[in-house]
């Protein structure tokens, strides 16, 4: 398997979205609790499957657009539109929140915002889960650890790392419709029904006074590249937890419905959350 990452990270990104589409149809047609997952998720949010069917093929160009974006020696070429709203946001100088929903291709939004401003504003930390295959986790530990970027683990330690980023000035990011531990969320409406969300993201907001950034990475057709998308949360962060939560929740949705082609309506969004492990991340327990 390393060696097919490394000969899919070499090849031409037409070709590698042109196997992804047909990747992403095969595992419609080969997974009934994925198709039914799929459909069900684009119905609660009001979309037909002839509005969201072209998505089928994005979620396989995501799987073999990745060991491009992990393993290739430069950085994938990004568009950035409304930069201007990240320039304002370093202007306060309380750091950034970066909030991005699975959608396009979101492994390269840090890596794009990286390779605009950590040269003058300091490293993006995020967190991440080592994969269980050693092998995988290696290849993940290298493309994480990009210039610029800082991958922390999900745990307590990796929390109070990005608690100190932000109150260093600097940036984090955060996918915040992914399903947390046990302990780590909340129950809130997401597209008409309730999904246990994660607090941190709000959390990490209330105790540093960050500015929260909407990013999305539209894959554009042919091959063509990406285009990073950013924008202002609409209002400030509610200061109840509950209504903070929800509020991200409400952008993501905003953020999904501007490109509901590329979000991947077969994430299990509304799974019960997995026990929460010792030592797992939780921004309320501990400062930095």
């Amino acid at each position: 398997m390393p060696t097919v990452f490394r000969i899919f990270s070499a090849l031409p990104l037409w070709l590698l979205h042109a196997i992804g589409a047909l990747l992403g149809w095969l595992a419609f047609f080969g997974s009934p609790t994925y198709r039914r997952r799929f459909l069900d998720n684009a119905a609660r949010a009001g979309y037909g499957f002839a509005e969201v069917r072209a998505a089928v093929a994005h979620a396989g160009r995501m799987v073999a657009e990745a060991p491009r974006l992990w393993l290739a020696p430069e950085p994938v070429a990004c568009a950035i539109s409304n930069p201007d709203c990240v320039e304002r946001a370093w202007g306060r100088g309380r750091g950034i929140v970066f909030l991005t929903p699975h959608i396009g291709c979101f492994e390269l939004s840090v890596q794009a915002a990286a390779q605009r401003w950590s040269g003058r504003r300091g490293p993006i930390t995020i967190l991440y889960r080592p994969a269980r295959q050693r092998w995988l986790a290696e290849v993940m530990q290298t493309a994480r650890n990009r210039p610029g970027i800082a991958a922390v683990p999900t745990t307590l330690q990796g929390v109070r790392q990005m608690l100190k980023a932000l109150r260093r000035g600097e940036a984090v990011g955060l996918l915040p419709d992914q399903v947390p531990p046990q302990g780590l969320g909340l129950w809130s409406p997401f597209f008409g029904r309730d999904a246990y969300t994660m607090t941190l993201a709000a959390r990490l907001v209330q105790q540093t006074g960050a500015t929260v950034i909407l990013a999305r990475c539209e894959r554009l057709a042919g091959g063509r590249g990406y285009v990073l998308h950013l924008q202002d949360l609409a209002a400030p962060l509610a200061p109840t937890l509950d209504a903070a939560v929800l509020q991200i929740n409400q952008a993501m949705e905003q953020l999904i419905r501007q490109s509901p082609e590329q979000y991947l309506w077969g994430y299990a969004r509304y799974k019960q959350p997995r026990a929460e492990m010792h030592g797992s991340a939780d921004a309320s327990e501990g400062g930095a």
